[in-house]
């Protein structure tokens, strides 16, 4: 007996230790990606081995998988993809790469399994569903005892049955009392599990990145890349397919817009989502950026002038080569918080859900003018005498666009001296969280603006731009100068103005800063 015990527990060590053995080998995958290859004669040549580890993704208990997905038309296999996939139940313990599936949906199959080379082969084996005439058989019950049967179901399962109500009721009204007198926590919730397929390609969302008037933004990802998921509840419909119908305007494509990839309903009823995935970017807001960092002299203008030249093609109408036309669009909610910055700091302007595309012939209608964030409201609009038409909605933009210029000058590094901490346009007038009625006081009849340090007006480069934010944020909306006349201004600044070691300035002579002036 107690030789059994001895090699019993010599199993269990043993057994364990296999365990452990598994967990720290790393899976590996046969990458394929048919994209690769479209102008190549041999696509064979792009098939290799990778090793599924991502420090970022891979956490305890965590596992790694292979994928594959393929075409079947009439009869004509296609491979498109192959690679690592991240844990999802649906692949635990799955050997070989299986479509399961009898007829999945546009010919595209996808298999995923768990092992090292295990998508190196894969296959449609479709489970047989059973006839139901020859699968269902009769059953006979005894005559007798059925009566007896069922009034001992009764007396056992009528008491379960009760308490499990009462259960239910009192959790109920538990969680009703308590959502009605305890604030909502502003933790994030923890991510669900991987998403349905996009088109057929898996979308997993992965952390929550931002929240904002309309819904959260997600960090997620979509086969081997990184995109932005913003989700909006059901009740910001509007919203979603506004900028849904601006991000599928012709000729939107530009560096310096986010880029537009899908939008999805999930979801039935009144728990449906809308989303809107777009593409991502790591360093985030330009509010963000500037909280937790300085900008040199040329960062400064770079960030400037790549702001100014996507606010400019998204003011400008545009005819394309092939008849394609793109009318002027305002914004209506341009901010920092609405500029995302790519990893060189190039601007992308982002979040139409309030733009406005005027097209030729077409009035704005009854469209309500006192929309935005309060604290980059143009006096026109606080006061509420705004001229519903185009060249007005983009005046608008423009004085918000001047103090996003404020904002960026106030973290430049280039003057001599300590740079301030970051601060909102009129934090230090009225604070964080201003009133309608603070903001009228102080933009419309104060006509106050954010302040100006004695620094930045000694640095000859900073005091032009500091010329050029007083002309965007005019009191006198016809005054402001176009976006395409400040892209062409910053534009020259940063050629002509040259910073040496000593933040001395030097600027050339032969060219001079383009006048005052409005296309508008």
């Amino acid at each position: 007996m107690t030789s059994v015990r001895v090699w019993l527990r010599l199993g269990l060590l043993l057994y364990a230790a296999g365990l452990s053995l598994c967990a720290a080998v790393d899976t590996t995958c046969e990458f394929y990606d048919n994209s690769e290859c479209e102008n190549q004669e041999n696509c064979n040549s792009t098939s290799r081995f990778v090793m599924c580890k991502d420090e970022q993704q891979q956490e305890e208990g965590k596992r790694s998988h292979c994928y594959a997905l393929w075409k079947n038309e009439s009869n004509v296999i296609t491979l498109v993809k192959k690679g690592c996939w991240l844990d999802d139940n649906d692949c635990y313990d799955k050997s070989e790469c299986y479509e399961h599936d009898e007829a999945p949906e546009k010919g595209m199959f996808y298999c995923c399994c768990e092992g090292n080379l295990c998508n190196q082969h894969f296959d449609h084996l479709p489970i047989p569903q059973p006839d139901r005439s020859t699968a269902e058989t009769p059953r006979t019950v005894p005559v007798d005892n059925s009566k007896e049967l069922f009034r001992s179901l009764m007396y056992s399962l009528f008491p379960i049955c009760g308490i499990a109500l009462v259960v239910a009721v009192t959790f109920y009204m538990y969680k009703r009392h308590k959502s009605e007198h305890i604030q909502i926590p502003t933790q994030d919730p923890l991510p669900p599990p991987p998403s349905p397929l996009l088109g057929l390609r898996p979308l997993q969302l992965l952390e929550v990145k931002a929240r904002g008037r309309f819904g959260a933004v997600w960090k997620a990802q979509l086969l081997n890349e990184y995109v932005a998921v913003k989700i909006f509840p059901l009740q910001d419909k509007a919203s979603w397919l506004n900028e849904q119908d601006i991000f599928t305007t012709q000729l939107m494509k530009h560096d310096n817009l986010l880029q537009f990839i899908a939008v999805e309903k999930r979801g039935d009823g009144l728990e449906m989502e809308l989303w809107l995935i777009t593409a991502f970017h790591e360093r985030g807001s330009l509010t963000d950026y500037l909280k937790g960092h300085l900008l040199k002299w040329s960062e400064m203008c770079h960030i400037a002038e790549t702001m100014a030249r996507g606010l400019a093609y998204l003011h400008d109408d545009v005819m394309g080569r092939n008849g394609e036309y793109k009318p002027a669009i305002a914004h209506r909610d341009f901010k920092s918080k609405n500029v995302l910055l790519k990893q060189d700091l190039t601007v992308v302007v982002a979040d139409f859900g309030l733009a406005m595309k005027f097209d030729p012939g077409r009035s704005c209608g009854d469209t309500h003018g006192q929309v935005g964030t309060r604290r980059y409201m143009a006096p026109e609009v606080l006061e509420g005498a705004i001229n519903f038409n185009r060249d007005a909605f983009l005046r608008i933009d423009m004085y918000a666009f001047g103090l996003v210029l404020w904002e960026i000058v106030s973290r430049c590094s280039a003057v001599d001296g300590p740079v301030d901490e970051y601060q909102l346009p009129f934090e230090e007038e009225i604070g964080q969280h201003p009133t309608l009625e603070d903001m009228q006081e102080v933009v419309v009849h104060k006509k106050m603006r954010p302040q100006f340090r004695e620094t930045w007006l000694k640095h000859q480069g900073l005091e032009i731009l500091c010329e050029t934010i007083e002309e965007c944020w005019d009191h006198d909306a016809e005054a402001r100068l176009s976006a395409g006349c400040v892209e062409e201004r910053l534009g020259q600044l940063s050629r002509t103005v040259n910073i040496t070691t000593s933040n001395t300035v030097d600027i050339t002579t032969n060219q001079q800063t383009p006048p005052k002036e409005s296309s508008l």
